[in-house]
């Protein structure tokens, strides 16, 4: 069946699918009972599945994450939410330190299926540690795993795999997509959330991108006279270097998008691999645009900030003109 969503209720619909297939799946983060989150992806949910499922937690992330790991180490797979992605540091520690290193530290004995949920990024006009993108750090540590859906239907697929993984999951929901619409269909088996998907073809440049800019890249491809492939990442670790190959071998051509600071971002990885794998099929240097190397400015100044449809059809044009 398939219906018309946000992404926000897209997320919604799968963590019900998700409860109503296991009962060891429960909820627990800031507000997310019978408030159902600040941006009400949980709307529902403790009504429907009662305060055994959905818990409402203390101010307190690195609690959060510590409940969760003893919860998956009693067989349970829990859901957290972060509120906000500045929020997340404080669980930093417990996160880095316990719940990507228990798996390898047991020899594999044991799991920890827990599904850390984090509305990230800007474009909301909120304050600080309102519109962080902290992806980068979460994808360089070795025992987690990173995914990012750019609309409805990546996000119903791609959070109902994070839950059924038995690794643990960070999960970054692009906030200012939340209430982008698309179609959902529920009956349609997952695709593989650890490749990269093609969102549109094209046969002069190849634009990389993911989360909130996915959307930007499509707008870009529209405006441009140059035919533009766009990539939808889907997952930040592991990463899915080939396909991004498999099309700059056709084209010639890369551009890297994303909204987090440019220094040591996920733009620099991506273009370490493939200027390596593609050395001899690459036309023209790797361009990247990104969000500036500064702490995010006040709301005011936030589109100053964010990567816009423009900046990308100036790297495309210096792509296409080297």
């Amino acid at each position: 069946m398939t219906n018309e969503l946000t992404i926000a209720k897209a997320l919604n619909q799968a963590l019900r699918t998700a409860m109503e297939e296991d009962s060891k799946v429960l909820l627990f983060g800031e507000d997310i009972g019978k408030l159902g989150g600040v941006f009400r992806v949980t709307d529902g949910l403790h009504k429907d599945f009662g305060d055994h499922r959905v818990l409402d937690a203390p101010l307190a992330e690195s609690g959060i994450v510590g409940t969760a790991i003893g919860l998956a180490m009693r067989g349970y797979r829990p859901v957290l939410e972060i509120q906000f992605d500045g929020f997340v540091f404080p669980a930093f520690d417990q996160i880095i330190s316990q719940l990507a290193k228990v798996h390898r530290r047991t020899n594999g004995s044991v799991k920890l299926p827990i599904t850390i949920r984090i509305p990230y990024g800007g474009g909301i006009g909120a304050v600080e540690h309102h519109s962080e993108s902290p992806e980068t750090f979460f994808a360089h540590i070795p025992g987690l795993r990173v995914l990012t859906p750019s609309d409805p239907q990546s996000a119903y697929s791609c959070l109902l795999s994070a839950i059924r993984s038995n690794d643990p999951v960070i999960f970054f929901e692009p906030k200012r997509r939340y209430w982008d619409k698309g179609s959902v269909d529920h009956t349609q088996s997952p695709a593989d959330p650890w490749r990269a998907r093609i969102v549109r073809t094209g046969s002069d440049v190849t634009v990389v991108a993911y989360g909130p800019m996915v959307k930007t890249a499509l707008q870009a491809a529209n405006a441009s006279e140059y035919s533009l492939e766009v990539i939808d990442l889907q997952s930040l670790s592991p990463l899915d270097d080939r396909s991004i190959a498999d099309s700059v071998e056709r084209t010639g051509r890369l551009v890297i998008v994303h909204e987090a600071p440019g220094n040591l971002g996920l733009g620099a990885e991506i273009a370490a691999r493939i200027g390596k794998s593609c050395f001899y099929n690459l036309e023209a240097p790797i361009e990247r645009v990104t969000g500036y190397d500064i702490p995010y400015p006040p709301s005011k100044l936030e589109e100053h900030y964010l990567p816009d449809h423009d900046r990308i059809l100036v790297a495309v044009d210096s792509a296409m003109e080297a």
